[in-house]
């Protein structure tokens, strides 16, 4: 996470001083990869290669209802080794393909699913599995378009839509599930193991498959750690192929491309695999394949034709090689170290499709409160009460707005988490209460590990119920070295300790136990060092031989680990009320299914341009992957960024769905207030932009909640047809609002290019100069891109709703009137919608909610233009409503009464194409200014007209229509 704060910790853990890739395995140090690797090289330079897994046909089994299947597998590598295959068939249409050993000598690791799925997917009632000699397949979709086909010899199951094969598994036959085996299998007189552990054997009948050595089946070293084997070799390999998809996205968290670079191959860009293991990589590379701190399994591939996707329920190491045989296709290679084959394959055809089908699987991204939305403000450390205190004075009197202050591990004395430092904080819950007094919230830190001290209630009390994750053998409590010395860590996958970890959060005291009392409902938490982080660890983490509940060891669920410890926290806060708020929760470390507990942040970044350019593209592949509410800090973690630097990152923060400040203890204070002018009022004017349009993060996140579309959209999302787009990932689109944003992550920039990829007006947010895309094709058009200047626009057809006045925090702004951009497209209408409710608690769930659509569209002539207002809620689908059944819902609810005096107080609309006559509203002629636009120039299509139109008397909250008439 950061630099050691102390000498006993430095001395202890010299490794976490200067975490260099060389502390990190590359794929040649990792014996499982190797072997997997091995096999594709194998693979390859045969021209016979074929796979040795193949299904007994008399095996097959069709359930009654035919939703699934099941059949014996064998190896012809292992002919006494039996495995056992399930495949089935969403209602969804996403098909599961799940494959085991079975009758082992050991079970193999399967509850990844169980933490990643929101719930059993329902199974489709209307497949009909035809088997024939060759193999099992179903016809399925609306047009009956879709097949899923499974070989039997060798075993190969493919995904086709309208007879054109979307995915493939085995292919290329690299599928190898390496089955539990007997140490004393390996030949009597082999040699002895050599220090790298790998047996040569005699002879080797399965070479051509497997390799002529048992290369760290038992055990493998790398530095100083010895990393013990007691199960023996169980890694996972398996192919999968998208013949006719050039471009593939996801398996974040790397720090790369959004669309993915090759990893084999004669031109490939890394010549390691991506690898998803959740670590502490200090200091990490700005263009790399290393793993990070989170890891999805999840992979999109994408043509102009169609989009599909692949979800591998796997926890463990994985290695995933990326290769493009030939243009259109993608070939990509996953290895992992254990668990078993659960796939599954998502059919799309639209990324739209795709990320309805992954969220049916992992869930939404929660519905966050309001103010979680807004600006955070945090360093390692504050240092005080006090300290405290002074910044939210500052940003007072600068003018600034600010709804979160964070404290970092400083707080705690001797990094005993929920106990205060009362040398420096002797007031915590007076301090927190001087914050909230203008609607302010306060995050501490709450990490993992506990301090190993008797005087240390909460350490005491997991120790007693016997909670902590255990050493290799499984007798004693593991110890190792964090930011509170000698340390244990919670094992989360024992069911004994969730119900006592929530109870801590509790404000008030119980008779059994220790909690939180000095703490307020408006405290919410920071997970971090959550992969886990462990400083004389290997790979900075945890012994992979050590024992979690029900026996199972790390290395099986190390990916899953990191998500367990923001869900059970989330839950605490919740139980904190009666009723419950809206939790907080940001944690490091994360897997699929994590965006159900809160938000991300992309870790220990550095003070660059280049780490300022690929936190924009990691933000927007964590919502290609689930998890919407993502951000890096602003500024960098580490260093200390100029002026100019740092006023970019707070423009790239302000279009970021988490937007943080954060610095390193190390670094110079950098809060926004001391900066000097112009610079100071440039970023002040940034945050109140992003205040401004807190509206329309909010609706983009009920979006987001409700369909698993993500917040942030890269233009492959937004325009799935247009090739020229694929590879794009310095502009996006902010949810449905139609805003087009180009942050600039480059020094000494004036102006940059923005891609527009279709025949629509585009006009600049600020200036309201139209810009026009091509009516064959994108193209790309210069704008201005100061210091000042965010390059920010409004497609043509959009209605974007803010808040214009100014407030020291988000909460103050509740009943705020709004101001209506009206962007009228080239042919004259316009949409957009607002979602509102209290922001706070669960009660939109019962239909507590304002859901409006807002709309222009002309007459026949052109000459009339009316702007409207309508209850979007009481027109759609109970589904579409945050699960709130249509009989529950009242337009008149108790939350719309709260805001019916909130009004709009301007509407601006963009692209009239004259001079109004009249603007009425219920019969009532309104006040309203008109400005022209210009002429065209070189660069743009000149400046839009502009019709204001001032306090038209309307709610918010009510239907209404404004008449423009020319």
């Amino acid at each position: 996470m950061r630099l050691l704060s102390s000498l006993v910790l430095l001395i202890a853990a010299p490794a976490a001083l200067a975490v260099k890739s060389q502390d990190f395995k590359t794929c040649s140090q990792s014996a499982f990869c190797r072997r997997g690797r091995a096999l594709a090289d194998r693979a390859e330079l045969s021209t016979s290669w074929v796979s040795p897994y193949s299904v007994t046909p008399s095996s097959i089994s069709i359930s009654p209802q035919q939703a699934s299947f099941t059949a014996a597998v064998k190896s012809s590598l292992y002919p006494d080794i039996n495995f056992g295959l399930d495949v089935r068939v969403h209602k969804d249409g996403v098909v599961r393909v799940r494959m085991d050993e079975v009758g082992g000598l050991r079970k193999r690791y399967d509850e990844a699913a169980s933490w990643a799925l929101v719930a059993e997917p329902d199974i489709s009632q209307d497949i009909k599995w035809t088997v024939s000699a060759s193999d099992v397949r179903a016809v399925y979709g609306d047009r009956k378009e879709i097949e899923v086909v499974v070989s039997f010899e060798p075993l190969k199951v493919a995904l086709y839509r309208d007879g054109i094969e979307q995915v493939v598994l085995n292919g290329r036959g690299l599928l190898h599930m390496e089955h539990f085996r007997a140490k004393a299998a390996v030949a009597e007189d082999a040699p002895p193991a050599a220090d790298d552990a790998q047996v040569v054997m005699q002879t080797n009948p399965r070479a051509w498959f497997e390799g002529e050595e048992e290369d760290g089946y038992w055990e493998e070293k790398f530095n100083t750690w010895t990393d013990s084997k007691p199960k023996g070799p169980e890694s996972l390999s398996v192919d999968i192929t998208f013949p006719n998809h050039g471009h593939v996205y996801g398996i974040p968290q790397h720090a790369t491309r959004l669309s993915l670079p090759t990893t084999r191959g004669a031109d490939a860009h890394y010549s390691d695999p991506y690898r998803l293991y959740n670590a502490d990589v200090f200091e990490y590379l700005a263009d790399s394949p290393m793993s990070l701190y989170g890891s999805i399994p999840v992979m999109h591939a994408h043509s102009a034709q169609s989009t599909v996707a692949v979800f591998h329920a796997v926890a463990s190491d994985t290695w995933i090689d990326v290769a493009r045989p030939a243009p259109g296709a993608t070939e990509t290679h996953w290895v992992s170290e254990s668990g078993i084959l659960d796939l599954f394959i998502m059919p799309g055809p639209t990324p739209d499709a795709v990320f309805g089908q992954y969220a049916r699987l992992t869930g939404t991204p929660a519905l966050p409160a309001q103010w979680a939305l807004a600006y955070h403000q945090c360093r390692w450390n504050y240092i005080s009460s006090d300290d405290v205190r002074d910044v939210q004075r500052r940003f007072d009197e600068a003018d600034m707005p600010v709804d979160v202050f964070w404290l970092d591990i400083e707080y705690a004395e001797e990094h005993k988490y929920f106990i205060w430092d009362k040398k420096t904080f002797p007031d915590p819950v007076d301090m927190t209460h001087d914050v909230e007094a203008i609607g302010r919230k306060m995050v501490v830190i709450v990490d993992p590990h506990l301090k190993r001290a008797d005087n240390y209630p909460v350490y005491k009390e997991a120790r007693d119920r016997g909670v902590l994750v255990k050493s290799s053998g499984g007798e004693n409590d593991f110890e190792g070295w964090c930011w509170s010395g000698s340390s244990a860590w919670m094992d989360f996958f024992n069911p004994g300790s969730w119900e006592w970890w929530k109870t801590l959060f509790q404000t008030q005291p119980r008779g059994d136990g220790w909690t939180w009392t000095e703490s307020t409902v408006d405290t919410y938490i920071w997970n971090d060092m959550n992969e886990p982080s462990i400083f004389n660890g290997p790979e900075i983490s945890m012994p992979r031989d050590s024992i979690h509940y029900g026996g199972w060891e790390h290395r099986d669920l190390h990916n899953i680990n990191g998500m367990l410890l923001p869900n059970l926290t989330s839950q605490g806060l919740m139980a904190r009320t009666n009723p419950p708020k809206r939790p907080f929760v940001l944690t490091r470390s994360f897997y699929a299914g994590s965006q159900r507990f809160g938000a991300m942040w992309t870790g220990d970044n550095l003070g660059t341009w280049e780490h300022m350019a690929v936190g924009v593209r990691m933000v927007l592949v964590n919502n290609i992957g689930g998890f919407s509410f993502a951000g890096s800090d602003v500024g960098g973690f580490f260093g200390n960024p100029d002026p100019e630097m740092l006023v970019r990152w707070y423009g790239v923060g302000v279009f970021s769905p988490f937007f943080r400040a954060h610095a390193h203890i190390d670094t110079k204070r950098r809060e926004p207030y001391l900066l000097d002018e112009p610079y100071k009022s440039i970023v002040r004017s940034m945050l109140r932009l992003r205040y401004s349009m807190l509206p329309v993060w909010y609706t983009a996140f009920r979006e987001a909640s409700v369909t698993g579309v993500p917040v942030l959209r890269p233009h492959y999302v937004a325009f799935p047809r247009d090739e020229a787009g694929f590879a794009l990932d310095d502009q996006y689109f902010l949810g449905s609002s139609g805003l087009l944003v180009k942050p600039v992550t480059e020094k000494g920039v004036t102006e940059t290019a923005v891609y527009l990829a279709d025949d629509e007006v585009y006009y600049d947010y600020f200036t309201h100069h139209a810009y026009r895309g091509a009516s064959a094709g994108g193209k790309y058009v210069t704008v201005p891109a100061g210091l000042e200047e965010i390059p920010l626009f409004v497609r043509g057809g959009s209605i974007v709703p803010t808040r214009e006045r100014p407030r020291r925090s988000s909460p103050l702004m509740k009943y705020d009137p709004f101001t209506l951009r009206v962007a009228l497209s080239t042919g004259g209408t316009a949409r957009g919608e607002l979602y509102l409710d209290d922001g706070e608690t669960f009660a939109h769930e019962e239909g507590q909610l304002v859901w409006r659509e807002f709309s222009a569209r002309t007459d026949g002539s052109a000459r009339v233009v009316r702007i409207g207002s309508r209850d979007l809620a009481a027109r759609k689908p109970a589904e579409a409503v945050d699960g709130v059944a249509l009989a529950q819902y009242d337009g008149a609810n108790v939350y719309a009464r709260t805001i019916a005096d909130v009004r709009v107080e301007r509407v601006v609309v963009l692209g009239l194409a004259a001079r109004p006559t009249s603007v009425r509203a219920g019969g009532d002629e309104l006040q309203w200014e008109y400005s022209s636009g210009t002429a065209a120039d070189d660069k743009t299509q000149g400046t839009a007209s502009v019709l204001v139109i001032k306090d038209p008397g309307v709610g918010v909250a009510a239907d209404w229509e404004i008449v423009v008439e020319a």
